[in-house]
């Protein structure tokens, strides 16, 4: 139904209710944004917000029934409600007799498709499923983005700029604006442009790091680890974050191990494919065992943070060094 939505916007014949909802909130912010730059003009004058799951039934029913100010139509925006797991009394069956010059918009993360608001949604406005974009998608979606501002990128250096990035889609936007500006009136988009302006993130480092200790390379570990704390990132989210990677690092050579190939693995595990690639190359030259041996220490070490037996740092520290490997 995105395509729906977008053909909606696009000509300005809108529908008196919208139900956007998933898990994407990037998605969501940038619909939300196209409505009220519709709707409710600089001054948000026509526009009316709610939030949370306080929110009152018949406040927004009033809202609604108001008539807008100088303007053909005004903007009334729900957001995480709730509503559409539970049960309303009015709201349904007053969908029906909204006036016309109201816009009705509810943002939710959750829905349930028997609810009756859900139902009364569907039969008289436009509901979409706002959901991640998989690899492909992602891709798509990031080249076009260039496009509109001119740039052209070819397959293998997108790959190349996601697997920095990685596919959180407010952060691959923000990388992409950083590299429209960088690339100035340059048009194609070449690997030493992502190598040079792409920050690298979170995941990407804590990929490097996992990368380092399992290659008992500790110097660089523990380069990758002063870095990290240099950006604030404290040393139990850190644990957390390698302990994480290295259950991942194991399921994906057991997968891989059982003859699955990494589109497989990537449906199995919910990781992009590029990640998955990624993974089974890390992991081809390391023995299962050892990866097992990695994420018993790390469970071993987070208990022993958590019962404040160790210090956190110190914990991160020991895993670098190469705590407990026989």
């Amino acid at each position: 139904m995105m395509k729906e939505l977008n053909a909606d916007l696009e000509s300005g014949t809108l529908k008196p209710v919208y139900l956007l909802y998933g898990d994407e909130s990037y998605l969501k912010r940038h619909y939300r944004g196209r409505f009220e730059k519709l709707l409710a003009g600089e001054d948000g004058m026509n526009l009316s917000v709610f939030e949370g799951k306080e929110i009152s039934e018949d406040a927004v029913i009033d809202s609604a029934d108001t008539l807008p100010f100088f303007a053909e139509r005004r903007l009334i925006i729900v957001e995480e409600s709730g509503w559409f797991k539970s049960s309303l009394e009015r709201l349904p069956d007053y969908l029906a007799v909204m006036p016309e010059t109201t816009v009705l918009l509810f943002l939710e993360s959750a829905v349930d498709k028997r609810n009756r608001l859900y139902k009364a949604v569907q039969k008289r406005g436009c509901l979409c499923e706002l959901t991640h974009p998989d690899e492909r998608g992602l891709s798509l979606w990031a080249a076009r983005y260039l496009a509109r501002a001119g740039k052209k990128i070819t397959a293998s250096t997108m790959e190349r700029f996601l697997g920095y990035v990685g596919d959180d889609m407010e952060n691959v936007k923000n990388e992409l604006e950083k590299l429209i500006s960088y690339l100035g009136e340059r048009e194609v988009v070449e690997l030493r442009d992502v190598d040079t302006i792409t920050s690298i993130t979170l995941t990407n480092r804590i990929f490097e790091m996992v990368n380092a200790i399992t290659a008992h390379r500790t110097a660089e570990a523990m380069r990758l680890y002063e870095d990290l704390l240099a950006l604030k990132e404290p040393p139990m989210r850190i644990l957390f974050l390698i302990a994480r990677q290295y259950h991942q690092l194991r399921a994906v050579k057991e997968l891989a191990l059982s003859g699955k190939n990494k589109n497989e693995i990537a449906k199995l595990l919910k990781l992009p494919a590029f990640v998955a690639s990624k993974m089974m190359a890390q992991v081809r030259p390391h023995p299962e065992a050892a990866l097992s041996g990695m994420v018993r220490r790390c469970v071993e070490l987070e208990e022993r943070v958590k019962t404040g037996d160790m210090q956190d740092r110190l914990a991160v520290e020991l895993l670098i060094c190469g705590y407990g490997q026989g």
